[in-house]
């Protein structure tokens, strides 16, 4: 992501930003324990990303992507790829069998494609929404995250 346009500036951009560094750290290092044949370990590290996808997810799809779709049509396509995208990797993360090498190659593939993903999400859409959205819409976009991680709160400034 850019360190020029603001996002990380916002409360809810630097959460969803600081979601994906934590999911992508996840899917790196259950891909490192399956090159080291730690297969328990590579589960446990993507349990821990699947568990960290469904409130990211929700809190995305539920606030920022509603708004923005909302906004203007030229974004539905694109959000709705991104949906797209969140249903399929999380089909692969509920039934995915890292004890078989094709489930193994299956998670190299998808946390190498997160990247692109997130890519789509912090290069565009976020920098997107910062000349979008109202105060109001910003709002709603935050209260779905909220929703969608009860009882946390964001990070706050340094």
């Amino acid at each position: 992501m850019c360190q020029y346009c603001g996002c990380r500036d916002l409360p809810l951009l630097r959460d969803f930003i600081a979601e994906h560094e934590r999911v992508l750290n996840c899917g790196g290092e259950a891909v490192r324990a399956l090159d080291r044949g730690e297969f328990g370990q590579a589960r446990e590290m993507v349990a821990a990303m699947a568990d960290e996808l469904r409130s990211h997810w929700r809190g995305e799809e539920q606030g920022l992507f509603v708004v923005m779709a909302a906004a203007d049509d030229l974004y539905v396509d694109y959000i709705d790829a991104l949906v797209r995208e969140h249903r399929d990797l999380e089909a692969l993360l509920e039934t995915v069998d890292l004890s078989n090498p094709d489930g193994q190659e299956q998670i190299r593939t998808a946390v190498s494609d997160l990247y692109e993903h997130i890519a789509k999400e912090e290069d565009g859409l976020f920098p997107a929404s910062l000349t979008s959205l109202d105060g109001e819409q910003w709002d709603t976009a935050i209260s779905g995250w909220e929703a969608a991680h009860p009882g946390e709160h964001m990070i706050g400034f340094g």
